[in-house]
């Protein structure tokens, strides 16, 4: 064990200031860092901890938009009120994340903050047209997640809460790895209050994206049909020992059937 300094800040400007002066690592749920750190993947210094940063925490509506705290947990979405009558497709998401001790420790701004390729969290951002609030600024989803890993996140930048737009319909679908229950192919399919028709995927690329041409056919027909019948190019795709880039390719239209048949 390598030694580190634990400092648990009361305010997201007091975790700012301890992330600046240490060059540490800010600690949400711990479901990534801690597992990291135990493998020598991540040796921070100093561990900010986030939890006992009450403005951090809460779901809420907002006009038309759902407002989700970064340090609002995956259980706490599953049996929100406020998220079943809203966006009820984000309940199912959480519920299908990881195993009870995950959904019982990890949180929303976490699991985008770190923004691993098959985690759920991203296809709903992305497939809701939401925006990311950090302790600096406002982003679209779209901008927030760069690549595998990477985020727009600059240095000492906190998320504070995730607002999703209230969308006429939406669901989503994911073929799981059965061990780890990430997302070998996961689709959230959304349409937005305006008609438009948003398809994002995780898991099948280095980062979450949109997969244009289900959109294309989702738009001239909303139909599980329509969206089976859509050709997803494999180029750019992930290859491993789950799957090929053809596999991955195969399986988005498949699953985004799945989702639009649930929406």
């Amino acid at each position: 064990m390598y030694a580190i300094e634990y400092q648990k800040p009361k305010s997201v400007a007091e975790a700012a200031q301890a992330l600046a002066k240490s060059g540490g690592k800010a600690l949400a749920g711990g479901q990534s860092l801690v597992a990291a750190m135990k493998l020598r993947l991540a040796q921070p210094g100093t561990v900010v901890d986030l939890g006992g940063i009450a403005e951090l925490k809460g779901i809420r509506k907002e006009g038309n938009a759902l407002v989700i705290g970064a340090l609002t947990r995956h259980a706490e979405v599953v049996s929100s009120s406020v998220v079943k009558g809203a966006i009820p497709a984000l309940c199912a998401l959480a519920e299908g994340i990881g195993d009870r001790q995950v959904r019982n420790m990890g949180t929303i701004g976490g699991s985008i903050a770190n923004n691993d390729p098959a985690a759920d969290w991203p296809a709903a951002l992305v497939g809701c047209n939401a925006t990311v609030i950090t302790s600096k600024r406002q982003l679209p989803a779209e901008q927030f997640f760069k690549g595998m890993y990477e985020t727009a996140l600059g240095p000492h930048e906190i998320v504070t809460g995730v607002s999703f737009p209230i969308p006429k319909r939406a669901a989503y679908s994911k073929f799981p790895n059965p061990a780890s229950r990430f997302a070998l192919v996961g689709v959230f399919v959304a349409q937005l209050a305006d008609g438009a028709v948003r398809v994002a995927v995780t898991g099948a690329a280095p980062a979450v994206f949109r997969a244009t041409a289900v959109e294309t056919a989702l738009a001239k027909s909303f139909t599980a049909d329509a969206a089976k019948g859509a050709k997803v190019d494999a180029k750019g795709l992930n290859s491993d020992l789950h799957g090929s880039p053809e596999y991955r390719a195969h399986l988005i239209p498949v699953i985004a059937a799945r989702a639009v048949a649930a929406a």
